[in-house]
C-alpha cells in the first residue's frame, strides 16, 4: 500500500518495519568480534517487536545473504549490515563529538529502536529527547525497561508524529530553543515527501541557536531512469523478503520524485556544511566499497555548524 499523508504505523508495520530491520542491522554488526560499533540493546528490542523473520535475522539464525537479489551483492541484506555499521558510528561519533564539545541538549527525530540514549557515554548534565510516534515512543520504552536498562542521560521522550505540531511538543518537554542542540534525522529524509523534507530542515534552522550541530544524509535527487530502476529492485527485493516470509512493499515506502539536495538546502540557510562518501567512510573503516555505478554510492552522510 502507497503511503497517504494520514498513513499510521508501528514497529511491525510499514516505516515502523524499517526501524525494526536497522536495529536487526545493528544486532548483526554487534555479534562481530571487534565490531566497529556495539548496540547491546538492538537484538533484545527486535526480539520484542515479534516479527520472525526479524529476530531469525538478528540473532544469526538466518544469514544476510538470503535476502540478496541476483547475485548483486550491492543491493543485499550483507551490504545493508556493512552500511548500518559506519551510519551508527558517523552518528554515535557526531553525538559524542557535539556533547564534548559543550552542546548539553540532543534530539533525535524519529527515533525508532535508536538507543543512544541508554547506550552513548554522554557527558554529565546533558539531556536527550526523543521524538516519534506514541505507540514507537512507548513500546521502547517499556522493552528497554523490561530488560532492566536505564538511560546514560537524562532521557525525555516527546511523543508526537513529526506531521503534527513537534516544536511545540519538543518545547513543552523542556526543549530549550536559545541554547545550542546537536539534532540528528538518521534516516528519515527519503520517508517524507519533498515539501516536508525542506519544511523539517527549515524547522530546524529556525529552532537552532548560534553553535548547534546537525547530522543526516544526503544524496542528489534520482532522475527518472535511475527511480525506475530503483523501484525495480526494491520489487525484486521484497519478493525475496516474502520467500522469509515477510510481506512489505519496500518501493511504496518511500517518496520519489524531484528533492532538494540536504546539504546545499541546509547550506543556503546559514549552516556550515561538512560530509564523507559512503564509500569513503566504508573504506575508512576496512569495508569494501559499493560499486560506482549505483545510486546508493553517491549517498553522503552530512554534517553542519549554525555559525
Amino acid at each position: 500500500m502507497a503511503r497517504s499523508d494520514d498513513d499510521s504505523w508501528d514497529l511491525a508495520s510499514s516505516v515502523g518495519a524499517t526501524a525494526t530491520m536497522v536495529a536487526a542491522a545493528r544486532a548483526l554488526v554487534t555479534r562481530i568480534d571487534g565490531a566497529l560499533i556495539s548496540d547491546p540493546y538492538a537484538e533484545p528490542l527486535v526480539r520484542a517487536v515479534g516479527v520472525d523473520v526479524f529476530t531469525r535475522l538478528a540473532t544469526g539464525e538466518i544469514e544476510p545473504s538470503a535476502f540478496d537479489i541476483d547475485d548483486e551483492k550491492h543491493a543485499g541484506m550483507d551490504r545493508m549490515v556493512d552500511n548500518m555499521a559506519v551510519r551508527t558510528k558517523f552518528f554515535d561519533d557526531f553525538f559524542l563529538e557535539a556533547t564534548a564539545a559543550g552542546i548539553q541538549q540532543a534530539v533525535i527525530l524519529a527515533s525508532g529502536l535508536d538507543s543512544r540514549a541508554y547506550r552513548l557515554d554522554w557527558p554529565a548534565g546533558t539531556v536527550v529527547y526523543e521524538v516519534d510516534q506514541p505507540d514507537v515512543i512507548a513500546f521502547k520504552t517499556r522493552a528497554l525497561a523490561d530488560i532492566g536498562a536505564e538511560p546514560t542521560a537524562e532521557r525525555r521522550v516527546v511523543a508526537i508524529d513529526l506531521r503534527f505540531d513537534w516544536p511545540a511538543a519538543l518545547k513543552e518537554a523542556g526543549f530549550d530553543p536559545n541554547k545550542p542542540t546537536a539534532w540528528s534525522a538518521e534516516g528519515l529524509l527519503g520517508y517524507l515527501p519533498p515539501e516536508a523534507q525542506d519544511n523539517l530542515l527549515t524547522t530546524i534552522t529556525d529552532l537552532s541557536a548560534a553553535g548547534s550541530w546537525l547530522a543526516t544524509e544526503s544524496s542528489p535527487p534520482l532522475d527518472a531512469a535511475a527511480m525506475d530502476e530503483a523501484k525495480e529492485k526494491m520489487d525484486r527485493s521484497a519478493q525475496r523478503w516474502r520467500e522469509q516470509g515477510f510481506d512489505l512493499d519496500w518501493a511504496n515506502l518511500v517518496y520519489f520524485g524531484d528533492r532538494n539536495e540536504p546539504a546545499d538546502y541546509l547550506a543556503q540557510r546559514g549552516w556550515r556544511m561538512t560530509g564523507q562518501n559512503i564509500n569513503d567512510l566504508l573504506t575508512a573503516h576496512g569495508y569494501p566499497p559499493l560499486d560506482s555505478d549505483i545510486h546508493f554510492a553517491q549517498l553522503r552522510y552530512i554534517r553542519g555548524v549554525k555559525p
